[in-house]
């Protein structure tokens, strides 16, 4: 399913419901950057998996878009050039970029904090042989996804197999000091439900799975984070296929929360693609949705000053983000509107 097609789909399964007249309401209109402490970089669509409902439509054949070191080194310039404090890398699976390591090495040398979101397989590959000890040599955050603690939800999402390797390279990020407590080494969970329906209270949940992982797997990890499955890519194709679209797209509009609203990432963030095009965040990269004005085309030509100048482009599949608790790369933006 195309960009315009998907959007498309969206429109037609929620009419009524305008993104823009929702954040007009809340006083939010035009949606405008608060500061820009983030920049994400996503690095490609090359995964070493392809899961049911991947929002980049990554998989193991996707090497047609990959950052090459030319657009990766303009991305450092403008981590130095705008200073940014994080740079958050993504993909895919971004490690399987060949400038993965360059990219996390420059950073650190710009003391920026560095994110690997990670598939946690990957660290299982033969290809990644010393991968998990070069994250925590480098001091990266490890942002790692697992739908859920117990194996039928997550194989069901992910495929066989997936929950045994992801608890081994839990245990071996364990072993480096990852999620242990005065270590430094920060270890976040990223979880997002396997169905048509929001993700529960954030807070409520951490426990129960520090619980049973620990209990289970003798695994330790810092944070969990809820993420609400966006109405983009494959799994839009999904609700479609079951006849959910129009469902599903209900519940994130009647779900809408101001508080919410307020607190989304792209408020603090701009997003990077492969090709170095510049995005509000990785759900419009992959809508292709780019910043618009400002002069913000490409990374090579980011500055601060356009960066927080600029109107955030948004959509239908924004109520993702806003509903309930909220959803951002960064975990619930706000407490839930009941």
């Amino acid at each position: 399913m195309t960009p315009t097609q998907q959007l498309a789909l969206m429109e037609q399964a929620a009419p009524d419901a305008d993104f823009q007249q929702a954040l007009a309401r809340s006083g939010l209109s035009p949606l405008r950057p608060l500061a820009l402490d983030v920049l994400q970089l996503n690095v490609g669509k090359l995964c070493n998996q392809t899961c049911r409902h991947c929002h980049v439509d990554a998989g193991p054949d996707r090497t047609d878009q990959m950052m090459d070191e030319v657009t990766a080194r303009e991305c450092l310039d403008a981590a130095e050039r705008t200073g940014v404090t994080t740079l958050d890398i993504t993909g895919g699976a971004p490690e399987l970029n060949p400038n993965f390591r360059m990219l996390v090495e420059g950073a650190r040398r710009l003391g920026c904090h560095v994110i690997d979101r990670c598939n946690l397989t990957i660290l299982e590959s033969g290809s990644q042989r010393g991968l998990a000890e070069f994250l925590a040599e480098q001091r990266v955050e490890v942002v790692c996804s697992l739908p859920h603690y117990r194996r039928l939800n997550t194989d069901r999402q992910r495929g066989d197999g997936v929950y045994e390797k992801s608890i081994r390279a839990l245990q071996r990020l364990n072993a480096l000091g990852y999620g242990q407590p005065g270590s430094g080494l920060r270890l976040t969970l990223v979880t997002n439900p396997v169905g048509a329906f929001l993700p529960p209270q954030q807070a409520s949940i951490e426990a129960e799975w520090k619980r049973a992982l620990l209990a289970d797997h003798g695994v330790v990890f810092d944070q969990l984070i809820a993420i609400t499955n966006m109405p983009i890519a494959r799994y839009l194709e999904w609700l479609a296929l079951s006849d959910n679209v129009e469902a599903y797209m209900g519940r994130l509009v009647r779900a809408y929360n101001p508080a919410a609203a307020a607190g989304v990432m792209c408020r603090s963030m701009i997003s990077v693609g492969w090709d170095g095009r510049l995005y509000d965040c990785d759900f419009n990269q992959m809508l292709e949705l780019p910043c618009d004005g400002q002069g913000l085309g490409h990374v090579r030509d980011l500055a601060r000053e356009g960066a927080m100048g600029r109107e955030v482009v948004t959509g239908r599949h924004c109520f993702g983000c806003t509903a309930g608790q909220g959803s951002s790369c960064g975990g619930a933006t706000a407490s839930s509107n009941g």
